[in-house]
């Protein structure tokens, strides 16, 4: 997310009016289906959006208000900062992100999805993060640090893709909305959880993956809805751990 611009701007209500006015009285044409090409920020105005079929993946730490009570407020920051930088590391390096945010110990990508392989791509996403959160523990507990667990939660839907802000306040953040990324969100928030496995997905996005990944994966009921869970790895990752962490 963007800092706010320093300002000594006054806020007026009559101001508000008339931007309201302004995004209200805009034309609907000005909202248009992208299909599930994202456009290019460029794009944005204040007073159009787009709707984007669109593959969201959240990650979170479960649990993160206990970890305060365990330790110093150095000591929490540099493992924040551990868990930040590398979620944000691994999702980056993937071409199909499009957007990254972090809000509180939470990272979510948004990722352009239109064939299966891409989709595919943003599990094998969830296995490197389930294996930099293994590396990350055994250097927390190298320093007798707390390890943390997370939850990871994937669906694939229709967002609405706006820029944050209006004209003159030097916010140019963009905002994603709409199901699926509450769905991603609610997910992440679900998983690891008990004896709940710590990678949620939608059946959406099950539908969307090939038989082999989908084995990779078993069914659940939440809350009377169907999804599917795994502890998935990335073998790779696993080989190097083995071999660099004992």
């Amino acid at each position: 997310m963007e800092s706010k611009k320093e300002t000594s701007y006054t806020y007026k209500i009559e101001d508000s009016a008339g931007r309201m006015d302004d995004i209200l009285d805009a034309n609907d044409n000005d909202y248009e289906d992208e299909g599930n090409s994202i456009p290019s920020r460029d794009k944005l105005t204040y007073k159009n959006g787009y709707y984007v079929d669109v593959t969201a993946i959240f990650i979170d730490i479960v649990d993160s208000s206990k970890l305060t009570d365990g330790h110093k407020r150095p000591t929490l920051a540099k493992m924040y900062r551990c868990f930040l930088s590398e979620c944000v590391a691994v999702m980056n390096s993937y071409e199909i992100c499009k957007e990254i945010n972090i809000n509180g110990d939470c990272v979510w990508g948004v990722f352009e999805t239109p064939k299966m392989v891409d989709v595919e791509k943003v599990i094998e996403v969830a296995a490197k993060l389930n294996d930099m959160i293994k590396l990350l523990n055994y250097k927390l507990k190298k320093k007798k640090y707390e390890s943390i667990s997370t939850g990871i939660g994937i669906d694939d839907g229709n967002a609405l893709m706006v820029k944050a802000g209006y004209s003159g306040s030097g916010l140019n953040d963009v905002i994603w909305m709409g199901e699926v990324v509450n769905s991603a969100c609610h997910l992440a928030n679900k998983a690891g959880r008990g004896w709940r496995k710590n990678v949620l997905i939608s059946e959406k996005v099950y539908e969307n993956i090939s038989k082999d990944v989908q084995d990779y994966f078993s069914k659940c009921q939440i809350d009377s809805k169907t999804y599917y869970e795994s502890d998935i790895l990335w073998i790779e990752y696993e080989d190097w751990i083995e071999q660099n962490c004992n």
